[in-house]
């Protein structure tokens, strides 16, 4: 029974690629997440960007990097998404 729910909970979390774009915090990067998607009456391709607050206890990322993050429960006033893996080093 137990093992069901965190099945579940698991399962819910949102999980977002993107780049890292400012690492000056301590224990906190921002990451930029693009997302794409069509605009309904002209069908072009439009970007939109957002920036989230991560959680990064080592301080090992940078500027450049490539993660995926996933959302998590509060850990500060802004932050509510941690560093699921590093995907890519800047170069």
């Amino acid at each position: 029974m137990a093992a069901e729910m965190t099945k579940d909970r698991s399962e819910s979390r949102k999980v977002r690629e993107g780049l890292v774009v400012s690492t000056k915090m301590d224990k906190t990067a921002v990451v930029e997440v693009v997302r794409r998607s069509r605009h309904p009456r002209y069908n072009k391709t439009v970007q939109s960007a957002k920036k989230y607050f991560t959680h990064d206890e080592d301080n090992d990322l940078n500027v450049g990097d490539r993660v995926r993050i996933v959302e998590t429960r509060p850990l500060s006033a802004k932050k509510r998404w941690r560093i699921l893996e590093i995907l890519e080093r800047a170069k």
